[in-house]
């Protein structure tokens, strides 16, 4: 697990206030050990794209939970559509759409 201040080192042009900020508005989100935020790699890479977009694309602050949010719907349609190709690789003829799609439903989440 990664602490704030490896996240500060790691991350060119964040500074503290702004990723509290970003915590308390839950557009990171660290676990907690000891009280403490702990970050994972993919944590770090949203601080990371935050400041990319915030300051090379010049995104506003207001605008920024849009993208965001816009950004996870993307991944999780890709991971939606992942699980699909795999159960659809799996399928056999005895298949039923209607069963591959309950199978697909038992597996979302």
């Amino acid at each position: 697990m990664i602490t704030v201040g490896a996240v500060l080192g790691r991350v060119r042009g964040l500074d503290e206030a702004a990723l509290q900020r970003w915590i308390a508005e839950d557009w990171v989100r660290p676990e907690r050990q000891n009280g403490q935020p702990v970050f994972r790699e993919i944590d770090v890479a949203r601080v990371q794209l935050i400041v990319e977009l915030r300051d090379e694309l010049e995104v506003g602050e207001s605008a920024v939970p849009v993208v965001l949010s816009l950004l996870d719907q993307l991944h999780e349609t890709r991971r939606q559509m992942r699980r699909m190709r795999e159960l659809l690789e799996q399928a056999g003829p005895e298949d039923t759409a209607r069963g591959l799609l309950e199978r697909l439903a038992g597996r979302a989440g």
